[in-house]
């Protein structure tokens, strides 16, 4: 089995997009996320459509463990992953001190911790292979401190900072390591983050198709950092790190902040 990829968070949106396009490339696949039955679908529309294998794993990456099964289950079935692919994550909206603590914690185990840990461990594999790609999903908040989403705003900078680092380190044993950095997109995203009436969710947003493509795209050329719009790639390169740090705050809470 050749070009396998292990896709995270794949029952909606990007990472479902990202399914579809390896598979439209021929590629097999593993693909993760809490929803069996949204996976099993998958599976039995890229296996019917594109003549590959699809392999299912149904788990929480956010619970205690969650990461060490999913390695310990590819494993246990021999698969060899070429192509990691860490999309699973989610936001949430409100004053970091009056949201639910659990549910923060949660998001740093997802959207990192279980990130560093896949990362680690099948990045060693692909070393000592020789060769393998990594695409980690941040986000254009990686770019600057996000009021009202301070903890999701963090840890996409965490992501972004990381995937270059480990770039540098493996690039020399034919590895690479890429981070996808996208605007607002069209998922269930805005919803499940409680983004809502806000400025951002009013917002024209990308097709999860699109951002998916360029994604993929960019990770095979070993692009360090991926932004899905030059107008977006533009102003956060140029234009936000001259302002003053108290002016892109106040614009960042301004853009996700409720309306009355």
């Amino acid at each position: 089995m050749t070009n396998l990829a292990l896709i995270t968070g794949a029952s909606s949106g990007i990472g479902k997009e990202f399914a579809r396009y390896h598979a439209k490339k021929g590629g097999d696949l593993i693909i993760t996320a809490r929803r069996e039955a949204a996976l099993t679908e998958l599976k039995e529309e890229l296996e019917r459509t594109h003549s590959v294998t699809v392999h299912t794993i149904a788990l929480d990456l956010a619970a205690e463990g969650g990461a060490r099964k999913l390695i310990d289950e590819v494993a246990a079935r021999g698969l060899n992953v070429d192509i990691l692919i860490n999309n699973a994550g989610f936001g949430g909206h409100g004053l970091h001190t009056e949201r639910d603590w659990a549910a923060e914690k949660a998001m740093i185990d997802l959207n990192v911790k279980a990130l560093v840990e896949l990362s680690h461990a099948f990045g060693k594999q692909m070393v000592e292979r020789g060769g393998g790609k990594i695409l980690n999903v941040a986000s254009t908040a990686a770019m600057m401190p996000g009021p009202m989403q301070a903890n999701y705003f963090a840890t996409k900078a965490y992501v972004m900072s990381y995937s270059q680092a480990l770039d540098e380190e493996l690039r020399e044993f034919g590895v690479t390591v890429s981070s996808l950095n996208p605007g607002l997109v069209n998922t269930e995203f805005v919803a499940t983050a409680d983004l809502g009436d806000t400025g951002l969710s009013n917002q024209k947003g990308a097709t999860p198709e699109s951002v998916a493509r360029i994604g993929y795209e960019g990770m095979l050329k070993g692009k360090l950092v991926i932004i899905n719009e030059s107008r977006l790639s533009f102003l956060l390169n140029w234009v936000t790190p001259l302002l003053p740090r108290r002016t892109v705050l106040k614009m960042v809470r301004g853009m996700q902040t409720k309306a009355a």
